[in-house]
């Protein structure tokens, strides 16, 4: 029956082809304008590009900025996959060419999965317009990397497996899907919660069962032998401290002290933030939409109890799986909108919430601010070695970090000493993300008291080689 639909379907589903394939190109091409124009940053494209070129070099794949482990930071296991093209072509294109692929590509399971349901080419079509306008979709892409993004086809695909009862390549899609970051396990007790509205107890005892399994594994065992802290999830302390430090204080916190999470959610930001989530789908949701919607329970509250903002935005990774459910969630509810009447207004309106919600804008200003350091920055790149080891800014990391050690100053880390790098490369005019000029200052003059040879140039970038520095 797929088949079939897909053979009457396949002059509109050319058009969805077309359209994810040049978004594709665009999206690669914007996330690498910003990288070029030193927007990106060590935590965490740089971060990805540092490990990824440690494992398809055999080197340990531990970062020098972080000291976790490529798998101990979330667990992230489906990284291997890109580490094996590192292998071939070690370039950070492959992490933003990824990326953009991902997201647009989504768009394909989401047109077989409402092909299957029923919709008709139109409104399939429809469903993939709505996924492309998503302002997450466009603003993920240029938010440096994040491995959950490359998974976001198969959650997809998952809605379709479990439609089409092919319950054992469902179990699989999500063991995948969790292999693309720890944070997903939320999504797959979701699908649990989902099935279990259902009343499809089987199902939902499945899902359950995955998660909870991986997250054991991960906390009993991956993560206390990859750690060199012998530390857990470390988001639970970065981003939930006020509930503990380690997952099963968490656990133990909330059971003793439930009423601690209404006091820490902020109403007015949590109820924007929600608003701002279902905007672009308020002509479609209906009541057949529930039941899907079901999943994004316990990701929905985990971004409302967090205490980083980030959690709350659309700028950022947290909220793209919660967006593709509530996307999946339509596909059951469209079919009773009146698509000749409704789809400019539709259209439309998608248009209004993507140019409100959406950060195109950016490239009008703010990352166009680092454009007096292009040239300066350039010439110092071309004094470093490979063997370097290196202390920058957190914009240039991304543009050194495949390489053994290579770190940026942070105040509140102040844990190495200059004999500690060969390189200095720090603009304490701009001393970027998690640093400040105090620091950056401090070390410019150490170098310089230490005899070592330093270069500077009219935007206070500062370049400092010790003599032993393999730097030309």
């Amino acid at each position: 029956m797929l088949i079939e639909s897909l053979r009457l379907s396949n002059k509109t589903l050319k058009k969805v082809y077309f359209i994810a394939i040049l978004l594709s190109i665009f999206y690669y091409l914007l996330s690498l304008s910003r990288h070029y124009l030193f927007q990106s940053n060590a935590y965490d494209l740089g971060l990805f590009d540092q490990w990824l070129w440690l494992l398809s070099q055999g080197f340990s794949a531990y970062s020098s900025m972080c000291g976790l482990h490529i798998f101990a930071d979330h667990g992230a296991w489906i990284l291997v996959f890109p580490a094996l093209l590192y292998k071939i072509l070690p370039r950070i294109d492959i992490l933003l060419i990824s990326q953009a692929i991902a997201l647009n590509f989504t768009s394909i399971p989401l047109w077989m999965l409402s092909k299957y349901s029923g919709l008709s080419d139109r409104k399939a079509f429809l469903i993939c317009i709505l996924w492309f306008l998503q302002p997450v979709v466009f603003n993920v892409n240029l938010f440096d990397f994040h491995p959950e993004v490359l998974v976001m086809p198969l959650i997809a695909f998952s809605y379709l497996f479990l439609r089409k009862n092919q319950i054992i390549y469902w179990c699989i899609s999500l063991v995948f899907i969790l292999g693309a970051r720890d944070g997903l396990i939320l999504l797959i007790l979701g699908f649990s919660i989902e099935q279990i509205c259902r009343r499809k107890f089987n199902l939902a005892s499945y899902a359950f069962a995955i998660a909870i399994i991986w997250s054991i594994f991960l906390n009993r065992f991956l993560y206390p032998s990859l750690n060199l802290n012998n530390e857990g999830v470390l988001a639970v302390g970065n981003h939930f401290g006020y509930l503990g430090s380690s997952l099963q204080e968490l656990i133990i916190n909330i059971i003793n002290n439930p009423l601690i999470l209404f006091r820490q959610i902020n109403y007015e930001e949590g109820l924007f933030y929600i608003v701002i989530l279902y905007l672009p789908f308020v002509f479609f949701l209906r009541k057949s939409s529930f039941p899907v919607l079901n999943a994004t329970i316990p990701l929905l509250l985990v971004n409302l109890l967090a205490q980083t903002f980030s959690f709350r935005t659309l700028i950022h990774h947290y909220s793209l799986p919660i967006v593709l459910v509530i996307n999946i969630s339509c596909i059951d509810s469209i079919k009773s909108i009146n698509f000749l009447i409704t789809f400019r207004r539709i259209f439309i309106w998608l248009l209004i919430c993507w140019s409100a919600l959406a950060k195109p804008w950016f490239f009008t200003g703010p990352y166009l601010t680092r454009l007096n350091s292009l040239v300066p920055a350039n010439e110092a790149f071309q004094l470093i070695s490979k063997e370097d080891r290196i202390l920058t800014t957190s914009y240039f990391v991304p543009h050194l970090s495949q390489r053994l050690k290579i770190d940026f100053p942070r105040p509140e880390n102040y844990k190495y000493n200059l004999n500690d790098f060969d390189t200095l490369l720090l603009n304490p005019s701009d001393p970027g993300w998690g640093s400040d000029a105090k620091i950056q200052e401090k070390f410019i003059y150490e170098a310089k008291e230490n005899g070592w040879s330093c270069k500077s140039w009219n935007n206070n970038l500062e370049f400092c080689t010790s003599k032993f520095s393999k730097s030309k």
